[in-house]
């Protein structure tokens, strides 16, 4: 048995944060603003560093 019920639950926060860049990435210019392209890798980079955080955080913990 996988150690998630639902290891969807774990992609979900990680899309939050590349979904995030997505809109700062595509929605600056149309707004006026200059594209800061490192910060829209560096919220990717977090969105992939969170989701694997939160699955080693619930794999880790107890079933209790």
């Amino acid at each position: 048995m996988h150690p998630l019920r639902h290891p969807r639950n774990v992609v979900v926060i990680g899309i939050g944060f590349i979904a995030a860049a997505a809109v700062y990435a595509f929605g600056a210019e149309p707004l006026g603003y200059d594209v800061e392209w490192s910060g829209v890798t560096m919220l990717g980079a977090l969105g992939v560093a969170m989701s694997l955080m939160a699955y080693v955080l619930i794999a880790g913990s107890s079933n209790e």
